[in-house]
């Protein structure tokens, strides 16, 4: 059997490592793909059914290739005209349903399961339990109990989900909405957190037949903004000292901001204008100011950063104008949970007595979790042997610009996408996730060509074994 290299998640950071390095590695060499849940290619984000929870990026800059920079949108145009009537076309571009976007990624990673000649790209729907040493590479050990030999591994499981908050019996998951629709109009439900997943949540809801009052929660109370034609607009000349202090560059972000509205042009073009140096100017601000910017300013950047399709954006600002969802800013100091309701104490923010809120439901939003909160078992064992260590503030793994774990015992491990936050920041949309397979790919294509100086390159054992 071929040697192997194994990606850990077939959502879209994994589905595009798969796909970039079958591309990359030598033809005598296979991926070995594994997922826990769902089906491969759609992952949390993309396996929504929802004709409403729209991609946040045009379809222009959803292609799976780097060099095929219309590759998603040629695919939209392909299918048939009663399959692509919720694709929205919008003055800010089009927005495609993220259920095509899924099934778009699925039929990349079919026809690489099924190309000619003998399959390279070996699919197990399986949770990946344990990565062992090994000689040659590592044992990847399955909760099924099937093991696996590799000469490597891609870890790429996207998002890490917090540690369950807020603790509570009446809980409720943005992303198995089946329960929405056994929840009752005349008691409100509160979502814990209001940016993107908050409008997919509200979606949800109301597509499930929930009439009744919605109650947003977060800190500051901050909505994302919508999307809007845009245009090119320079990349700001930035000195050394704005780099080096982040109020400094907040200043001049916020110069060159009014420096376009001068001009008769939006802040979209700014914030857009930073994309190609947003990791130059993360990695250039040191440590403590960094830390500020998480303290302080990520919310504020999210929502500015990460906008809101049209279409979804309006039925936020219409649910909001009726009354139907309330967007407080704050936060919870308690939840005391009856029978059939919970009762949330909040602390608005900027003062006022505190406020109870009784709610039929709560739904956490908050999006990212940290290393040490997660309760994923893989990563909770490569952190304990070693393998892997928690990257800056603990968001995501530490790793170096090879995209190779570190740790003490780390070897043939990568990773990329959000499991690179605290190094990158912006490594979760499209376009960075999709560059960043690519630029693995070739590293690992490289090393097993060449391997690493002191590096002992072994026979990798065959696919499957038993273990």
């Amino acid at each position: 059997m071929n040697p192997v290299i194994a990606v850990v998640g077939a959502g879209f950071s994994g589905s595009m490592a798969a796909l970039h390095l079958l591309a990359a590695l030598p033809r005598s060499w296979s991926v070995l793909l594994c997922e826990k849940g769902g089906r491969f290619g759609r992952g949390l984000a993309y396996g929504t059914q929802a004709s409403d929870h729209l991609l946040n990026l045009r379809a222009a800059n959803m292609s799976a290739y780097p060099d095929r920079p219309q590759h998603f949108a040629d695919w939209l145009g392909r299918l048939p005209e009663a399959e692509a009537s919720d694709v929205v076309a919008t003055p800010a571009g089009t927005f495609a349903p993220r259920a095509l976007y899924g099934r778009y990624l699925a039929e990349l990673l079919t026809q690489a399961v099924v190309s000619e000649g003998a399959p390279r790209l070996h699919l197990v729907h399986d949770a990946v339990a344990d990565l062992v040493p090994v000689a040659g590479g590592y044992r990847l050990r399955t909760e099924g109990g099937t093991s696996y030999a590799v000469a490597g591994a891609v870890l790429a499981m996207g998002n890490l989900t917090g540690p369950g908050a807020p603790p509570s019996r009446h809980r409720l998951d943005p992303w198995r909405p089946d329960a929405f629709g056994r929840l009752h109009p005349d008691r409100p439900v509160l979502v814990v957190g209001t940016g993107l997943t908050m409008v997919d949540a509200v979606a949800s809801l109301r597509g499930r037949g929930f009439s009744g009052r919605i109650v947003a929660l977060s800190r500051r109370g901050l909505v994302p903004k919508v999307h809007a034609p845009t245009r090119a607009w320079p990349v700001p000349d930035l000195a050394a000292a704005d780099l080096a202090s982040l109020t400094r560059l907040t200043r001049r972000i916020r110069a060159e901001i009014m420096a376009a509205r001068q001009a008769g042009r939006d802040w979209r073009d700014v914030i857009d204008a930073l994309r190609p140096i947003t990791t130059y100017l993360w990695r250039s601000l040191p440590p403590r100011e960094q830390a500020r910017f998480l303290r302080h300013l990520r919310p504020f950047w999210d929502v500015h950063r990460h906008r809101a399709a049209p279409p979804a954006a309006a039925a936020i600002a219409a649910e909001i104008a009726a009354g139907g969802l309330e967007v407080r800013a704050g936060r919870i100091l308690a939840i005391t949970d009856g029978p059939s309701e919970a009762v949330v104490t909040i602390r608005p923010r900027g003062g006022g007595p505190d406020a109870a809120l009784t709610v039929q439901g709560i739904i956490d939003a908050t999006g990212i979790g940290r290393v040490d909160e997660t309760g994923d078992p893989l990563l909770r064992r490569l952190v304990a042997n070693g393998l892997a260590r928690p990257g800056p503030f603990g968001l995501g793994l530490a790793a170096g610009d090879d995209y190779r774990l570190r740790g003490p015992q780390a070897g043939r491990l990568w990773t990329l996408g959000p499991l690179l936050r605290g190094s990158l920041w912006e490594c979760v949309a499209v376009p960075d996730i999709r560059n960043q397979a690519a630029e693995v790919a070739a590293l690992v294509a490289a090393l097993v060509a060449a391997p690493l100086a002191g590096e002992v390159e072994r026979p990798a054992p065959s696919l499957r074994q038993a273990g």
